[in-house]
């Protein structure tokens, strides 16, 4: 390991490193404006020169690796003086937006001509102009104020997988640039905004509505996928104005999806903010006492066998544990948190988890999927996976339809019948499995919500034990869930109990008349016209599909209007925190279960959330440890069967909407009307 000496303080660091970042490890602050130490190194904003002794001039930090013996002095005349001429020469052309600037009051920019810069100029020619470019309907542009750090271009070349963005010209003619014109298509765009450190690239449907220091920042986790990134939600009196992303390097990195950070005015628009019940075939406006005593009217007399209750996908663990004691002081065995009827086994925790983890994807050296399309389903798990490409050394193959995954993937077939000539060592593919020395597969949604989808389970884990992709030190068995409510809801056992029927014997029954009662909670993805005559309960903080059938309404809290705890596709529990209040008449949903057992006459022993927790945690104690990815125990799981020969089909046929809260964005509508068309699907399902 080199040793240098910083600033008179002698440090031993790392070989590789550079001297920027072996000058943070020394505790010295180096400005800069084109490094990031998520992208390559661009050496082009000058801003990070250091002095190095027996250098002539003044070094670029950022560029420059760390050797042994090096003198490095980051706080002399000559540094200053560097970096006063470098900040005077990016604002020669930098236009005093600041009042009107989006970025204003959190700007890199702004922050180091404080600290770095002159405290005027000596410029008194006209600054250059440069046309606004059109990004597409996320981000705004403002070009004039670009700096040319190519942050950007690189984020989108080396992360996002697109290669769409560039520089054209040459010295002050030179602009940053979308090819042909094009919107930037890409799933992780809005990180861009992020990535620049001035307000050329801004957020365009949070343009000009409020100032940083007018909001509340909460931290909190993202459900609108299973990928549980970690996010901050920024709010102002009951709006939630934006969400960004924060730091978690097992998780999300500091990325979030375009449909967490845009989704958020979804949160406004078709909410559910008092109780309704159904009169005379229509929906009417009701109190809470009005619908509740709806509720126990038409349960009165009903057994506990003909009343069944769905979880959504973007229900809490507090909630369904209401809801699952509910049912069980009705005598229901009928429950179920499966919407798209994945034959999972939760009798076996390591055959629905995410095994290798995030995190671990990044030692892997091949990858297998299986009917998943992960940019669409998880884009952060597909930023690991081309992460991990770059690196080198790893081989993707698919089972399923052929998509664009920003990464090379050879398409081995298409259905079942392909995997299970893997599995039989029949497929050539089968002998790079065997060579591999840390193999993994994916096995999607799309596989196993199928008829045979408990036998292609059982497949997908015979794969995995015939070719060591589970032993000690190493599980390469993952499942890619894309509901943040769906392992929870297994954990606790949200699933059918002693004869109870799952999502579609509920659905069967309450179209033949032998189910009586459905209770929805949040459950917007099946397909409602099955539910026949049943009586339906909807408890849901939007008007999606649930509540178009509900014969009651008990309006809920959406997921940054209520603390509850959530785990994801890896089993990593997660909490996410209340932001603002809900709307109207609207409650956060276990005081709804609860104050309903109360009228129901049989009250549930909970009265506050603390201790709703306690009760969870003593019936559940693995899921005490948050933040944590657990190591699941393995075993038999999935039944052998007959496959079809239908080929996999991808759960996801939209992006944008695949929620009642991105359905009910107006920003996620545009997104999908560019980028998929006017005919494109609004949801999860046909």
């Amino acid at each position: 390991m080199p040793k240098l000496t910083i600033d008179g303080q002698q440090i031993e660091v790392p070989a590789g490193l550079t001297v920027l970042q072996a000058c943070e490890l020394a505790g010295a602050e180096i400005p800069r404006f084109c490094y990031h130490e998520r992208l390559s190194v661009a050496g082009n904003c000058r801003m990070c020169l250091v002095e190095m002794e027996k250098s002539p001039k003044p070094i670029a930090s950022c560029a420059m690796p760390v050797a042994d013996g090096m003198v490095i002095k980051t706080n002399t005349p000559l540094v200053h003086k560097a970096r006063n001429g470098v900040m005077e020469f990016l604002l020669i052309n930098h236009p005093l937006d600041c009042p009107i600037c989006d970025q204003g009051g959190e700007c890199d920019l702004q922050d180091q001509a404080m600290a770095f810069g002159y405290d005027r100029s000596r410029y008194r020619e006209a600054k250059r102009g440069v046309v606004d470019k059109d990004f597409g309907p996320l981000i705004k542009t403002a070009m004039t104020r670009c700096i040319q750090c190519t942050r950007c271009v690189r984020f989108s070349t080396e992360i996002a997988g697109i290669e769409t963005m560039g520089a054209a010209g040459r010295g002050e003619h030179m602009e940053i640039v979308t090819y042909v014109g094009q919107a930037i298509n890409s799933e992780l765009s809005g990180n861009l905004i992020d990535v620049c450190p001035v307000g050329a690239l801004l957020s365009k449907p949070y343009a000009f509505s409020a100032r940083p220091w007018e909001l509340v920042k909460t931290e909190s986790v993202d459900v609108l996928d299973a990928v549980g990134s970690a996010i901050r939600i920024d709010s102002r009196g009951r709006e939630v104005m934006r969400v960004l992303p924060r730091l978690n390097e097992a998780v999300n990195e500091e990325w979030i999806s375009d449909k967490t950070r845009f989704a958020c005015d979804g949160l406004k628009r078709q909410r559910l903010d008092r109780p309704y019940v159904r009169q005379n075939g229509k929906l009417v406006p009701a109190s809470w006492e009005e619908a509740f005593a709806a509720v126990v009217q038409r349960l009165k007399g009903v057994p506990g066998e003909r009343v069944a209750a769905i979880a959504g996908d973007l229900c809490d663990l507090e909630s369904m544990y209401a809801l699952k004691g509910l049912m069980g002081a009705l005598g229901s065995p009928h429950l179920d948190c499966r919407q798209d009827g994945a034959a999972i086994d939760p009798s076996v925790r390591g055959g629905y988890l995410f095994n290798t983890g995030i995190v671990g994807i990044e030692q892997a050296d091949l990858c297998l999927l299986i009917g998943t399309n992960p940019r669409w389903e998880a884009p952060l798990i597909n930023a690991r996976l081309r992460k991990r490409h770059l690196m080198g050394g790893f081989t993707v193959a698919s089972v399923g339809p052929a998509v664009n995954l920003t990464y090379p993937a050879e398409t081995l077939g298409a259905g079942p019948d392909t995997l299970a000539a893997i599995a039989e060592g029949r497929h050539p593919f089968a002998e790079k499995l065997k060579a591999a020395k840390k193999p993994m597969l994916i096995l999607g949604q799309g596989a196993i919500s199928r008829p045979d989808g408990a036998a292609v389970l059982a497949l997908a884990r015979k794969l995995a034990e015939s070719f060591n992709l589970v032993r000690e030190d190493w599980n390469g068995f993952n499942m890619l869930h894309t509901a943040a409510a769906r392992v929870g809801g297994l954990d606790i056992g949200f699933v059918p109990g002693a004869n109870g029927r799952n999502v579609w014997g509920i659905l069967e029954g309450a179209g033949s008349g032998t189910i009586d009662v459905v209770y929805l909670l949040g459950a917007d993805e099946i397909d409602t016209r099955r539910l026949g005559k049943a009586f339906v309960i909807y408890q849901g903080h939007h008007g999606d599909a649930g509540a178009h059938r509900a014969d009651v309404i008990l309006p809920g809290a959406a997921y940054t209007e209520k603390s509850g705890t959530y785990v994801n596709t890896e089993g990593r529990v997660q909490q996410g925190r209340l932001a603002t209040f809900a709307p109207g008449d609207a409650r956060e949903d276990w005081t709804i279960l609860r104050a309903l057992s109360e009228r129901l006459g049989r009250k549930l022993p909970f009265d506050s959330l603390d201790q709703l927790r306690q009760q969870l945690l003593k019936q559940h104690p693995d899921l005490a440890a948050l933040e944590e990815k657990p190591k699941a125990a393995w075993g038999s799981f999935g039944r052998a069967g007959n496959l079809e020969a239908a080929p996999f089909r991808l759960p996801i046929d939209n992006f944008y909407m695949t929620d009642p809260i991105s359905r009910s964005s107006a920003t996620m509508a545009e997104c999908s009307e560019m980028f998929l068309g006017p005919k494109a699907k609004t949801g999860t399902h046909d």
